[in-house]
Parts: C-alpha cells; structure tokens; sequence
C-alpha cells in the first residue's frame, strides 16, 4: 500500500509539473501513468510542440528544470508576424519593443516533459509510476482509494485528475462539460525552407483556418500546425510530398521561400471542451481534463501550467487543513474565470478570421492594421501573447 498527500492520474507535462512543485514544497505525491517513461528524444523533432510564455518559463526556473529543457532541445522566438492572406491586415511586434530578451520559446513536448522527469526522480517525496493503470478510484468524506490493476492500493488526500481531454476520471465521477466542435483538423509537421526562420513565429489567417510556422533550432526548420477543415485536412494529408510542399509556401506567401517537408504528417481534431464543475469531494480536475481550446494562439500548454502553478501555490500556503473545501473551491473558481476568458477569445478570433465575407476582409484588415499602429493596444496584445 502507497500513502501520499496528493495522488495525481496523468504524467504528461502538465501533471508532472503539479507534482514537480509540490514535492519540492515537501508535499508527498505519487504520480500514475499508462504511459511509458519518457526516453531522452532522438535526433528527429517531435511534431507536439509548445510556444511557451514567459510565465511558463518562470514557472519552469523556479522548478530547476529550465536548464535542463535549454540544454537538450529549445528556441526562443524574438518576433511575431501575424497576418489575414485575405486582407491587408497585419501586426508584427519584437522582443525590443517590449524591453524583454525574447517574448517566449518553442520546445518539444518530449524535451520537457522529459526535463520534469529527470528532476522528479531526484525528489524524495515524489513516487513516479509509469506503465502503470489504476483499476478504481473511490473517495470518502477525507480520503481517495485508487486501486490499481495490480491490486497494489494507493491512499491520498487528494486526487488530481491530469488524464487528458477524455478524462476518464471525469467520466467516472460525472462531471460535466461544455463541449464544441470548432470543425477543425490541425495537421503537425516539421518543415525545412530555404530561408531562415530569424527566430520569427509566424501565423497567416487563411479562409479555412489558420497556419503557424513556429522556429526550431535548426535555423530553417519550422514546426508547422495548420488548422483547417476537415475535407481540406485529408486533401492535405493525401498529396505527394512535392505537392504538399508547394501548398505550405503558397499559403504562407513565399515569406520563407521554397518549403520542404522532413516528417511524417499528423493530423487530429480539435474541439472545445470546458468542464462545468472542476472539483467533486477530493477529486479535483487540471489541464486539459478540464479545458480545450482551439490552438491558433498556442495557449493550450500555457493555460495547463497555470492551473498547476495556482494549485501549488494554494496547495503549499494553506493552514486550515491540506486540500481542504475552500483551497479547492478557491482553484476551481479562478481558474476557471481564466479559462472561459481565453476560450471566448479563441472563439471570437476563430470565427472573425473564417471565411472570405467582403465584411469581414475589411474588419480584419482594419482592425489588425490600427493595432499595429497604436502602440498602447498593441502593447496590450504582446503582452497577451508572452503571457502577462
């Protein structure tokens, strides 16, 4: 029998983190994961990547593991370019503009849930438990029994559930959601061009949805996530390699020049869930258990850490008791005010930015060229982006 403050369901990079930092706040935590152990990534790039802000990095150095992520595999990004092919309208910022060193970085899902490992490993408190499935979860007035398949039985005070988008935690304790389909496949690729990417995150606003170019430490390879209807999805996945190629560069406008495709292409769905309730007696939801959004502005990640830097945050500071009530009502309540904000967001720029209605070309392109040029507004819209 395992005994632990805080059990958490799910080892991916968000529900590493909550683990990471509550261990190093001497809470004991056990961590069970289907998956198997992160191996040191090859030489290919993996095709899930994130642009992660600032604050994520901050979180990430405050845990000792930014190093760890720098060393193996990222790239800062020091400008955005942001552009409707449909309009005029445009808005570029840099990292000089703002006074900051560069306004984030893209790295590899595997390089940092990875680096997480590494340092988890290190921590006394913290019991890590891959290819590992639990069989049930069962919860008292104080206490989560989580028994795994192995008949091996876990005790907590609490449980969080990282499982992913199709919780199954969620399912089994009926917790409700809000649910959309945004009508979007996004397909993920590693890209060479035959101009360097100058450090630049690039996104164009096609009529189907948008295109991100997103620069990897090669200097002319790019991880590309090209969100579009489904039909034009499977188009896209069917064409030759040369086919496909000239199709990137087209809708990109040629700013990187001859494009080449290095990897397999992927592609998945991409729907809004939003969980109602986030919290039931000791089980309480994080991640992407409890939020989706559409990735045209790469906050998925980003949103995901902030749950857990908050929950370790509350989790560390309390007096009344570990994970009692008003800790947990305290995390559901704000962080679920910031996840309705940026799904909302992301629905009103999805839908401003679709389709090729006269209207809305002009509107786009009005919009984006003013805040382009006034700097206040402009401000306000960098700093959303590196996570302020």
């Amino acid at each position: 029998m395992k005994q632990a403050q805080v059990c958490i369901v799910g080892g991916g990079c968000v529900g590493l983190t909550l683990a990471l930092g509550l261990a190093k706040a001497n809470i004991s935590v056990v961590v069970v994961d289907a998956a198997a152990k992160q191996a040191l990534p090859g030489e290919d790039f993996g095709l899930r990547v994130s642009a992660l802000s600032l604050a994520s990095q901050a979180l990430f150095e405050s845990l000792n593991v930014w190093p760890e992520i720098v060393a193996q595999r990222a790239r800062a990004y020091t400008h955005m370019d942001v552009r409707d092919q449909d309009s005029f309208g445009k808005i570029a910022f840099n990292s000089d503009e703002l006074d900051l060193p560069q306004l984030g970085h893209i790295v590899e899902n595997d390089i940092i849930r990875y680096a997480l490992i590494n340092e988890l490993e290190q921590q006394s408190q913290a019991t890590l438990l891959f290819d590992t499935r639990y069989q049930q979860i069962h919860q008292s007035d104080n206490d989560v029994f989580v028994t795994l398949e192995s008949g091996e039985p876990i005790i907590a005070k609490l449980l969080v559930a990282a499982d992913g988008a199709n919780s199954a935690i969620r399912k089994q304790f009926n917790l409700p959601i809000t649910f959309k389909d945004y009508d979007h496949n996004a397909l993920v690729a590693t890209v060479k061009t035959a101009q360097p990417h100058d450090n630049t995150a690039r996104q164009v606003f096609l009529p189907t949805g948008p295109l991100a170019f997103l620069p990897l430490p090669e200097a002319n390879t790019h991880s590309i996530v090209w969100s579009t209807s489904p039909a034009h999805c499977d188009t896209l996945l069917t064409l030759s390699d040369n086919d496909f190629n000239k199709a990137v560069m087209a809708a990109l406008d040629g700013q990187c020049g001859l494009c080449e495709v290095q990897s397999q292409r992927v592609a998945f769905p991409l729907k809004m869930r939003y969980a109602q309730q986030w919290v039931t007696g000791k089980v309480v939801l994080i991640g992407d258990a409890a939020h989706t959004i559409h990735p045209l502005a790469g906050l998925g990640m980003n949103l995901g850490l902030k749950d857990a830097a908050y929950l370790i945050e509350l989790l560390s500071n309390e007096s009344n008791g570990f994970a009692d009530e008003r800790t947990l009502r305290d995390y559901e309540r704000t962080r679920k005010l910031d996840a309705q904000k940026h799904i909302a967001m992301m629905q009103g720029l999805k839908e401003l930015f679709e389709g090729a209605h006269p209207l809305k070309k002009l509107v786009r392109g009005l919009g984006l060229s003013m805040v382009d040029n006034l700097g206040p507004i402009k401000n306000l819209f960098a700093s959303q982006a590196i996570g302020k």
